[in-house]
């Protein structure tokens, strides 16, 4: 089994290696993860520099604002991985490797031992799954090596070129895809990623990045690819528990209390019936809202005189 990734993933940002402009720019914000990349955001010629280029960063002292610092290599079959890998030789400060075009076990085992030549136990490894194949090998992929890899991510633009599929906004063509990356990523226990949306100049409340950002989540997906800094913002926020989802959750764990203490199984808040796959949904919901920095402990004490009712177990079956 897999273990739980260290990193809250909301928002995952693309900064093309070889625009130093960019890279500078990516430092200044405040992002879950900062995916510094060498593969299709640069063309061929200038794939050495950006090797150098992302080096030099990885190098840099972290910033605050970026909790995770990663890098995405060229494909395994394209035959740049391995000079990408290179990079590791250097002392990098650098927190997970992006793999594109994941189909099978063997493109993550070559980067898990590549990085165990450069004698790096800790980086974590996100796996990009772009096609058919991949789809139906999601758990040979997970599988492969579990102490390393810690996320899916869904690449709906190469999804669709393997299947012949049109993008539409609804992504009704994707649901199967999008479905079977979530199910093995709960399964496996990694974060899962939705895909990009491709058009990063309206963030309007009922754009297509809201849209997609809600209908990501409402599917299960943890976090986001964006491509344009202007989507941390609201890719964050749809991707963090709501105000009136935390209050929920807090509110159902005061009334929680109170029933552990009368040694009560069922009960119900609000009309509803509350036991304990409700609970263990609330203490994730507060988990992840702490992490995201919602300030939880000043809502807790509101609740104390919160009361739950009792369900009389002799005349409900529960």
């Amino acid at each position: 089994m897999t273990s739980a990734p260290l990193f809250l993933r909301r928002a995952l940002l693309y900064v093309p290696g070889s625009s130093t402009k960019m890279l500078e720019r990516s430092r200044s914000l405040r992002v879950d993860c900062a995916i510094y990349d060498l593969e299709d955001s640069v063309a061929i010629a200038l794939k050495p520099l950006a090797r150098s280029n992302i080096q030099n960063v990885l190098q840099e002292p972290r910033v605050a604002g970026i909790q995770e610092q990663a890098f995405r290599i060229n494909s395994v079959q394209s035959g740049l991985a391995e000079d990408d890998l290179g990079i590791m030789r250097h002392q990098l400060h650098v927190d997970s490797v992006v793999i594109p075009k994941v189909e099978s076990a063997s493109d993550i085992k070559f980067v898990h031992d590549a990085l165990e030549h450069y004698g790096d136990s800790k980086a974590q490894i996100i796996a990009l799954i772009e096609s058919a194949r991949a789809i139906l090998n999601l758990r040979e992929i997970c599988t492969a090596v579990p102490d390393r890899l810690s996320g899916l991510i869904f690449a709906a633009e190469d999804f669709a070129l393997d299947l012949g599929l049109e993008r539409t906004p609804s992504l009704l063509e994707m649901l199967y895809a999008r479905q079977s990356i979530v199910t093995a990523a709960v399964a496996h226990r990694v974060s899962a990623i939705d895909l990009v949306c491709t058009d990063y100049k309206d963030n309007s409340d009922d754009g297509p990045l809201a849209r997609e950002s809600r209908d990501g989540v409402t599917m299960g997906f943890t976090g986001k690819q964006i491509i344009h800094p202007s989507q941390v913002e609201m890719v964050q926020r749809l991707f963090s528990p709501s105000e009136a989802r935390v209050t929920w959750a807090l509110r159902v764990l005061r009334a929680n209390e109170k029933a552990v203490q009368e040694g009560r199984g069922a009960w119900t808040l609000d009309g509803k019936m509350i036991d304990a796959p409700v609970i263990m949904t609330a203490e994730k919901l507060v988990k992840k809202a702490e992490r995201a920095g919602i300030d939880t402990k000043a809502l807790w004490d509101k609740y104390n005189g919160i009361k739950p009712e009792w369900i009389n177990p002799h005349c409900c079956i529960i």
